[in-house]
């Protein structure tokens, strides 16, 4: 088993290692020549600055019973459709049973912004150590379940 964290701006890089150290699981962070990553556990991948460009590296060295952090669900759904696990910075799970919804509700809300032509939104709400906690219990829970699959 491997981790993969789609790693630009990518706000819970520490939790991962701090848990797959404790699991003895490796991690690969990916980024894209516009962001500078260093890690003394993880494996750094730099991928071209091509819009999807770290998406398209990520889904490619993806595979089954892998865990892929990402808050793109596009992202997921692909790692979901090679029969990985795939979790959000937030601790929400993407599952088989949830990722059609989300990819709709993101497509309604593109919709939504180009027709208001408003393409200027207020970035995400600043981080709480209790989003940290959530997503470590969450991200745990998930390792475990991989690890528990794999036997």
């Amino acid at each position: 088993m491997q981790i993969y964290v789609d790693a630009d701006a990518c706000p819970v890089v520490d939790i991962v290692e701090k848990i797959a150290k404790k699991y003895q699981i490796s991690v690969t962070l990916l980024c894209d020549t516009n962001h500078i990553l260093t890690s003394g556990y993880s494996e750094v991948v730099v991928v071209g600055a091509g819009a999807d460009a770290v998406d398209y590296k990520l889904i490619s060295l993806c595979r089954r019973g892998d865990i892929v952090v990402t808050q793109d669900y596009g992202v997921a759904a692909m790692t979901l459709g090679k029969s990985a696990y795939a979790i959000h910075q937030s601790g929400k799970w993407y599952t088989d049973e949830n990722i059609d919804q989300m990819l709709m509700e993101r497509h309604l809300n593109k919709k939504a912004r180009r027709a208001s032509h408003k393409n200027h939104f207020k970035g995400p709400k600043k981080r709480t150590e209790e989003d940290d906690e959530r997503f470590a219990q969450s991200f745990e829970r998930m390792v475990k379940a991989a690890l528990e699959e794999e036997k």
